[in-house]
């Protein structure tokens, strides 16, 4: 019975119902039989696109829900219920608040490294007030950050750490294939590190790995002694929870080093293996106070998604100060369930902030009126910016989309290239010498405000440096786009405006 129940509460069923019951109401609208069920819809369509109208929704999302709406009133109206329901009203949310809240007492704010971070970089502070302040995330001198770019040069260094282990081993990501070397070689030196009594947890997206691993993986690493979660499982006709991805790229050791950044644990981010050209990618890795952030941010998620309210301490040991040290650092997560869209503010700052130049390496570049504007606004204020997409798309629709954006770019003096030997899947942000960030966040809807994201915000240290040039290296293999270069036919402008109407609902 109740398998019976959930299969008509599932959100694909519930569908699949509404455009069945659309087509019959717009059938009978044709043959005439209708006209008690007009006022009714019509009543129905105005109460819904008022509703969303009032809501602190981003504008690109209440456009993209407005023409569903009033074009489909019955499938739109119902279906923006379904998934506001399952967004902002289920008990995930309230409890994923509860357990931040519990996992920020750990790492506290140090107001003395933010008063040395202003007196030595003024002019950032309210950025660092903002993440602070609304994210509680905490600033940190006196780490070291390592930047690997093209992702086969962070394979090594990993597996190194993690032969390091001595108490335990955090892995979240999006997308673990269990078929492939890479893996291979990490399960290994897990299997052997829980034989010497390290404990291992591997926390990986279900959708992220519905072709890459099997439905038992779970079964095949808890049998290995490998304590796992499979975030938001995805359950085939029996499931109305699946728009909220965990997207997020971390690795904790020991409390002492942490990765992050574009890569998940499969051959193709190392080029073992190529599926749209050559794969260009990165990771950081982080060494000192910083690491106690990257293990609270998997400790809360891993906690909230299990119900369990663990003692985070033992886990955030004293680290022992880098000799080498340097810049500041703000380690940095985002979840769809709060109203704080972290990993945008941290992109719109950057932008904003910028006196000489913005570089950018993202996959995707689908964003809303601001942020456009934003970039519009900065290219003719005289800052130099340019970002750098794929030649060779992995997904052909969502490179139509971006590519819509390049006129409106290029017209402004955005200087736009495209990455020709493959594939770029690095999401880089470096501004004026002194500010970076690396992480898992695309420039797109949906990691800036339906995923879990993460990732590190760094200030006035040495790695910037290295950012900024492996962006430059980089442009010597891409193809710049001109002004002649987005000539389009009508066709190709009409599916791009379509694209772009309904990218926030993707």
């Amino acid at each position: 019975m109740k398998k019976l129940l959930r299969f008509f509460l599932n959100r694909r069923f519930i569908v699949i119902l509404l455009l069945l019951v659309q087509i019959v109401i717009l059938g009978g609208v044709i043959l005439g039989r209708a006209g008690k069920v007009i006022p009714f819809l019509e009543v129905l369509s105005v109460i819904m696109v008022l509703y969303v109208v009032n809501r602190r929704d981003n504008p690109a999302y209440k456009i993209a829900w407005i023409i569903l709406m009033l074009a489909v009133p019955v499938f739109g109206g119902l279906l923006y219920i379904i998934i506001t329901w399952q967004t902002r009203l289920g008990s995930f949310r309230k409890r994923i608040k509860e357990y931040e809240d519990h996992a920020r007492q750990y790492i506290p704010i140090d107001p003395e490294v933010v008063q040395r971070f202003n007196a030595a970089i003024p002019g950032h502070l309210p950025q660092v007030n903002y993440l602070t302040r609304f994210g509680r995330f905490p600033m940190y001198d006196g780490s070291t950050t390592e930047y690997f770019s093209p992702g086969e040069k962070f394979l090594p260094v990993y597996l190194d750490e993690l032969e390091k282990a001595e108490k335990y081993i955090f892995i979240e990501y999006f997308i673990i294939d269990n078929d492939d070397g890479m893996w291979l070689e990490i399960l290994d030196i897990l299997e052997r590190k829980v034989k010497e009594g390290v404990e291992v947890r591997v926390m990986y997206d279900d959708v992220g790995c519905a072709g890459t691993v099997p439905a038992v993986y779970k079964k095949q690493l808890r049998a290995k002694g490998i304590k796992v979660t499979v975030f938001n499982p995805f359950v085939p006709l029996m499931s109305s929870v699946q728009n909220n991805r965990n997207h997020r790229k971390i690795t904790v050791i020991d409390g002492k080093v942490a990765f992050t950044g574009g890569l998940n644990l499969a051959d193709e981010y190392i080029n073992k293996k190529q599926r749209f050209g050559y794969w260009l990618d990165c990771a950081i890795m982080v060494k000192g106070d910083a690491v106690k952030s990257f293990c609270t941010i998997f400790l809360e998620l891993w906690n909230a998604y299990n119900k369990t309210k663990e003692n985070f301490q033992p886990y955030l040991d004293p680290v022992s100060p880098c000799p080498n040290g340097d810049g500041y650092v703000i380690p940095y997560s985002d979840a769809p369930t709060d109203d704080e869209n972290v990993c945008e503010h941290v992109y719109m700052q950057i932008i904003n902030n910028a006196k000489h130049y913005v570089y950018i390496e993202t996959p995707y570049f689908i964003v809303d009126h601001s942020m456009l504007s934003a970039f519009i606004l900065a290219a003719k204020s005289g800052v130099d910016i340019r970002i750098i997409t794929p030649a060779i798309p992995d997904k052909k629709l969502v490179h139509m989309t971006t590519r819509s954006y390049y006129k409106a770019l290029v017209t402004a003096g955005v200087r736009v290239y495209e990455y020709t030997p493959g594939f770029v899947h690095s999401k880089i942000v470096v501004s004026d010498d002194d500010t970076a960030t690396v992480g898992s966040a695309n420039f797109d809807f949906r990691s800036l405000y339906l995923n879990y994201e993460c990732g590190e915000l760094i200030f006035d240290s040495s790695v910037i440096g290295v950012i900024k040039q492996d962006f430059l290296d980089t442009l010597e293999h891409c193809r710049e786009i001109k002004a002649e270069d987005i000539k389009r036919n009508i066709f190709v402008r009409i599916g791009q405006s379509l694209l772009r109407i309904i990218a926030p609902l993707l």
